[in-house]
């Protein structure tokens, strides 16, 4: 058998083996962490074996028309990025935001091979009143502690992939999505735009979950546009859900277009996000029940949707020039809505009081009128423009009006999963609009899927005037901190502080901000079991008389707490942790061009 080794082979290939292999990976680790098995060694057995059965069943027969050049230059581009991410990381382990969160996780999986977390209460002498084990981003449930967040990306981290080695492959895979659906001769300037974009160097540095995300969404869609093997494209898109929920609403096109033209490729789905969906839901009920105010109606609206769509059998005659214009007034209702709305959620419960404090502290640091209440969702368009360009908006925008029109079968998907995620997540961003943190939420289809139709827009200028419009507008952007890496010493200043605390102790967190930031690490990464002590509402101590009374039932105890003054009363402090590194800025009304300093202290006291 004659082996096609042409370079639109090897393009078409290359960007679809990343969401096969990262889905057979998956899944297998997955089986682990179920099992209570979950290592290095455990997973490289059965996960190599389920990622190639993966590349085997999906593996593409189409190609693209391509030269050596146009090829290599993705691959080139993909690679300088995985470079170029690696030596600017990040170091995210102690837990302010959701990088540590996940890095803790993954540790966990990687030492203990399994979830849920036990409290350990035995080594605190039993049950307290005013003993806590949760901390952020961890919660106590039934008797244990479980992780916040889906457990798709940690599978991959404590596997051994690095977030820069996931941003090469998206931006392989993006690259190869490029050459499918408008020419390989553009396919480098799509995967330069998107590599270079802020968010995504952002999510490329550090542990996020959009990043490989993206890679399973839109190989799913390199899947389907190489026609092979619906059920395979389908079990791709499903098990975006095992990565982040959100991808529920991002994959209900996909369920759409199931229904009416692939049942194969709808089984695939309902197949994949079956089991991402229920190792959510046994792995992490709580994340899912503070989530049911906004998961439950988009359970109702993909139940509709299984419904309804059956019932469609040909587009209407009108349907292509109403979604046209329907773009256009889309854009411009998008562009005037912060003259017309303020968004603002009023405090309701303590989530929404932690918000508005955060909210109101950095629009101090940024000289703006204090609003706690404010969202910033408004302008969620001007995110938009930030970070891919003027130029590639307007660029997007024409080239989905003429898609729309043209209703072209290749692009029917695509299309649809852009737009539908797009206009969702920009008129609801749910999340806390400092930048560059807020970015994020345009990684796994806002951006790339913009570059994408820009690209398409572009395609009859010259190949040098397209480059010019869709890459420097957003390397402007980033170049404020695209040589800055945030948190560098974490990993050090963590370990210091491990090495301190003796041998068999037990650990008690007696300040406010310390406990949420190490419990989990001094539990999961230190190995020692690990509690905070409640305190007062309005106070970040607890009453003296409550860790007294702890510290008496406590094996071995050991106190930690952010400043020297607050463990004196217990016994002699001692400085164990004096970072002093850079983190991101939180810019809630311009694009981020800088990081601000961060310093975390940590004091150590022995009763």
């Amino acid at each position: 058998m004659r082996i096609d080794l042409s370079p639109g082979r090897l393009l078409a290939v290359g960007s679809v083996l990343p969401a096969l292999a990262l889905s057979g990976w998956l899944l297998a680790g997955l089986l682990l962490v179920f099992l209570g098995w979950f290592g290095i060694w455990q997973l490289i057995l059965l996960g190599v074996p389920a990622a190639a059965l993966f590349v085997w069943a999906g593996w593409p027969k189409d190609t693209v028309e391509s030269t050596w050049w146009q090829a290599g230059s993705v691959f080139l581009v993909a690679v300088a990025s995985g470079v170029f991410n690696t030596v600017y990381a990040a170091q995210q382990y102690i837990v302010r935001r959701d990088p540590a969160t996940y890095q803790q996780y993954a540790i966990w999986l990687r030492e203990h091979g399994g979830l849920p977390i036990p409290e350990s209460a035995g080594a605190f002498g039993g049950g307290d009143a005013a003993l806590r084990f949760a901390s952020m981003g961890f919660y106590a449930h039934e008797g244990a502690i479980v992780p916040q967040f889906m457990p798709g990306a940690p599978i991959l981290y404590a596997s051994g992939f690095t977030p820069a080695i996931l941003g090469a492959l998206a931006v392989l895979t993006v690259g190869g999505v490029t050459a499918r659906l408008v020419h390989a001769r553009f396919a480098w300037i799509g995967a330069l735009a998107f590599a270079v974009a802020l968010p995504i160097l952002y999510t490329s540095r550090t542990t996020f979950s959009e990043i490989p995300s993206l890679v399973l969404l839109f190989g799913g869609i390199a899947l389907v546009l190489a026609g092979r093997r619906m059920f395979v494209a389908g079990l791709v898109f499903g098990l975006a859900l095992l990565i982040r929920i959100d991808g529920l609403r991002d994959i209900l096109p996909v369920l759409v277009f199931g229904m009416v033209a692939q049942r194969k490729l709808l089984a695939g789905v309902l197949v994949g996000g079956g089991i991402g969906f229920g190792a959510g839901f046994v792995l992490s009920r709580p994340y899912f029940d503070y989530l049911s105010g906004s998961l439950l109606p988009l359970l109702a609206i993909c139940a509709v949707v299984l419904v309804a769509a059956p019932f469609v059998r040909r587009v209407p005659r009108w349907l292509p020039n109403v979604a046209a214009a329907g773009v256009v007034l889309g854009v411009l209702a998008f562009a005037v809505r912060p003259l017309v709305e303020t968004v603002r959620r009023p405090v309701t419960n303590p989530d929404d009081a932690l918000t508005a404090e955060l909210i109101g502290a950095v629009q101090k640091a940024n000289g703006l009128p204090i609003d706690p209440t404010r969202l910033y969702y408004e302008d969620s368009l001007y995110w938009v423009i930030w970070y891919v360009g003027l130029p590639a908006l307007v660029l997007a925008a024409f080239g989905v009006f003429t898609l729309a029109r043209r209703m072209e079968k290749p692009w029917l998907l695509p299309t649809a999963i852009i737009l539908w995620t797009t206009v969702t997540t920009l008129y609801r961003p749910a999340i806390t609009a400092d930048h560059p943190f807020a970015a994020r939420r345009l990684v796994p289809v806002i951006i790339p899927g913009l570059i994408l139709l820009a690209v398409w827009g572009a395609r009859k200028l010259p190949v040098w005037a397209t480059a010019g419009l869709l890459v420097i507008p957003p390397v402007i952007v980033s170049i404020g901190t695209a040589f800055t890496p945030i948190e560098r010493g974490e990993l050090a200043a963590v370990q210091k502080m491990c090495d301190a605390i003796p041998k068999g102790s037990t650990v008690l967190i007696v300040e406010r901000v310390t406990g949420d930031r190490l419990t989990q690490v001094v539990r999961g990464q230190c190995g020692f079991p690990t509690a905070r002590v409640a305190y007062p509402e309005g106070t970040d101590l607890p009453l003296e008389a409550d860790v007294r009374r702890i510290i008496a039932k406590t094996h071995d105890p050991v106190l930690l707490a952010a400043e020297p003054g607050q463990l004196t009363a217990y016994g002699t402090p001692r400085q164990v942790m004096a970072l002093r590194t850079r983190q991101d800025e939180r810019s809630l009304v311009k694009a981020p061009d800088g990081t601000w300093s961060l310093s975390v202290d940590v004091w150590l006291a022995v009763p």
